[in-house]
Parts: C-alpha cells; sequence; structure tokens
C-alpha cells in the first residue's frame, strides 16, 4: 500500500523481480547482455508497479535516456509539421521518445537550448532550419554529441545534415515563369542569415542573367520566411512605376500574403499577376487558385535526418554527412502567360 501511495523506484523493481538493480537498469538501456526471460519478468514487474523511468536521472547515472530533442523555428506552418511527421513516423519504429523546443527563429535561444540539451537530457539532437549553427556544432562535434541539421547545408564536409537543391528549385521556378513570357518578376526572400534563403535568391538571380534579364534592385524584398512579408512585399511590387507581371516567394507561407494582397488590391491571379511558391506545404494545393510551387519532400527529410541521427546513436564509427534531396516545380493554377503574351499570341496567324 505504502509504495502505490510513494513513488516506484528501480530498487522497488529490483526486488519485486527478485533481480539486482544493476538488471533493471540494463533492461531499461535495452542493453542485449539480458536473458529473455529475465527481460520479459522485469518487464513486466515494471507495468504492474506502474513505474516510469526517470529519463534525466538514467542519463546521469550513465546510460541513455531514449529521448531525442529536436529544435524548430516555430509551430505555426505546414513546412514544419509536414517534416515533425516524418520524424514522429520514423521514431515510432524506435524505442526513442521525442522532446520538442521552438526557437522562435532566436540564435542565442536556439544556442542555449542546444547545450542544455546536450547536458544529458537527451541521447541526439535534431535542429531544423537552425539559425546561426556555426555558434555550437563545433562544441557538439568535440563532444562527440550526437546532432543532424534539416534544411541545412551544413557548417563544413563533417556536419551531418539533411536538406533540398534549394538553388535548383528557384533557378527551375524562375526559368519557368521567363518561358511563360515574364521578365518583370518580384522576388521575397526569406532570412538571409539562412543558408536555404540564399541559395533560393542566387536560384533566381542566376536564372534572370542566364535568360539575359536585368536583375532590378527594386523588384527584390527582402523577407524573413513569415507571411506578412509576403503582404508587404507584394504592395512594395505595386507601387513601382513598373509592377512586375509575376511574384516569386521563398516559400508557400509567404505566398499566401502574396495572394492576399494582389486580392486586395482588386487584380486577379494568374490573369493579371502569376504566383510561385516554395515547399509544397499541404495548402498550397488547397487554395484557389492552386499554387504553384517548388516542392520540397520536406517529410522525407524528417524521415532521413532521424534515421542519420539513429545510426550516429547506434554505431559511433559512422562517418557524417550531408544528403542533398531534389526539388520538383509543382505546376498547377497561379501562373499563366503574362497579358501582352496572350494579346500577342491571339493576334499572330
Amino acid at each position: 500500500m505504502n509504495k502505490r501511495q510513494n513513488k516506484i523506484t528501480i530498487v522497488d523493481v529490483a526486488t519485486e523481480a527478485n533481480v539486482s538493480f544493476g538488471t533493471v537498469s540494463r533492461v531499461i538501456n535495452n542493453d542485449i547482455h539480458v536473458k529473455p526471460e529475465t527481460r520479459e519478468r522485469v518487464q513486466q514487474t515494471m507495468e504492474r508497479l506502474n513505474y516510469v523511468v526517470n529519463r534525466q536521472a538514467q542519463k546521469l547515472a550513465g546510460g541513455r535516456s531514449n529521448v531525442i530533442g529536436l529544435l524548430v523555428p516555430d509551430l505555426g506552418t505546414g513546412y514544419i509539421g509536414e517534416i515533425i511527421r516524418g520524424i514522429d513516423s520514423e521514431l515510432t519504429l524506435s524505442d526513442y521518445d521525442l522532446m520538442l523546443y521552438t526557437t522562435h527563429r532566436t540564435a542565442s535561444k536556439e544556442a542555449g537550448y542546444v547545450f542544455s540539451l546536450a547536458q544529458d537530457m537527451v541521447d541526439g539532437i535534431l535542429l531544423v532550419l537552425p539559425r546561426n549553427p556555426v555558434d555550437y556544432t563545433g562544441t557538439l562535434a568535440k563532444k562527440k554529441f550526437p546532432f543532424v541539421l534539416i534544411d541545412h547545408q551544413g557548417t563544413g564536409k563533417d556536419c551531418p545534415a539533411v536538406g533540398a537543391s534549394n538553388w535548383q528549385g528557384a533557378f527551375n521556378a524562375t526559368d519557368y515563369l521567363i518561358q511563360l513570357g515574364h521578365k518583370r518578376i518580384g522576388f521575397i526572400t526569406g532570412s538571409l542569415d539562412l543558408g536555404a534563403a540564399i541559395d533560393r535568391l542566387d536560384g533566381y538571380k542566376t536564372a534572370m542573367r542566364t535568360r539575359h534579364i536585368p536583375v532590378e534592385s527594386d523588384l527584390i524584398y527582402e523577407g524573413t520566411f513569415a507571411q506578412p512579408d509576403g503582404y508587404t512585399g507584394t504592395i512594395q511590387f505595386l507601387n513601382v512605376e513598373q509592377p512586375p507581371t509575376a511574384i516569386f516567394a521563398s516559400n508557400d507561407c509567404m505566398a499566401m500574403g502574396v495572394i492576399d494582397a494582389i486580392r486586395d488590391h482588386g487584380l486577379k491571379i494568374p490573369d493579371d499577376i502569376s504566383v510561385i511558391g516554395f515547399d509544397d506545404i499541404p495548402q498550397a494545393s488547397l487554395v484557389r487558385p492552386a499554387l504553384t510551387t517548388v516542392q520540397q519532400p520536406l517529410e522525407q527529410m524528417g524521415r532521413l535526418a532521424t534515421q542519420m541521427l539513429l545510426e550516429i546513436l547506434t554505431d559511433t564509427d559512422s562517418k557524417p554527412h550531408r544528403i542533398e534531396l531534389p526539388t520538383q516545380l509543382m505546376i498547377r493554377d497561379s501562373t499563366a502567360k503574362p497579358k501582352a503574351v496572350q494579346a500577342n499570341r491571339e493576334v499572330i496567324p
């Protein structure tokens, strides 16, 4: 009766199962050097006593916490949701739980969380779109603490990371608009302290120059990947002397803001202005008109990053590497030939 009222400890489990404290610890840590019948007896005892593992105490005692730390910028977009879905799907196949932190895109908070988690709280860390990983990846590597960056090109050749071909995706999307006949193409960047945002801007610029179209500063707006930036950037574009006939937003979230701004000005998509996004979040195919966008394999990125981290945890000799997944242009209803091209085509015999 007293045991039910007080917190059950590992000693209680060992006593009830008639095994040593060390045997219970090995069962908790999934040590292979435990007889199957002994393991089953200990597990049944833990279940009967409602014993809950103290993860932090387990880690401090030299074992594993069986917890993976996950740092994300925020929880407000389908982009993050798809990546987490891939991570969660992969972790359900293992014995690991997930501990989630949101950094709100604050570099100091991100670094603080990383160092806190690495202090005996989790076995490894996944970081989605990290803001300034160079601040801590070197320290983690020296400590041989497992981590993987997601949607990032890594901080060096030995930095484990999973990303997508951001430059190529942006190049292809911009070139597609040019082939439709657009020459004035507005571009809304993401946070330019992030590699993915820089690669997408470079892809856009390269496509324009390849087609001998000048890159105009008044058609580039620096955003932060947040939806309001899409709206504000579009308003700025519409106020220039020659507004763009197409707008390329660095992510789908900002593309939604672009769509709202165009409609608020009484213009139609794609009749007056074409719109392209990047990511292909679930909402992209549901808005009307359906959004043309660059598809990143977000769920797969989450899965592969988790697999890579688990491999590092189980094989200390595994060599860190970077995986770059291909992107794909998803052509939908938000893009069309500009009116001038359409008009010219009508009079050509």
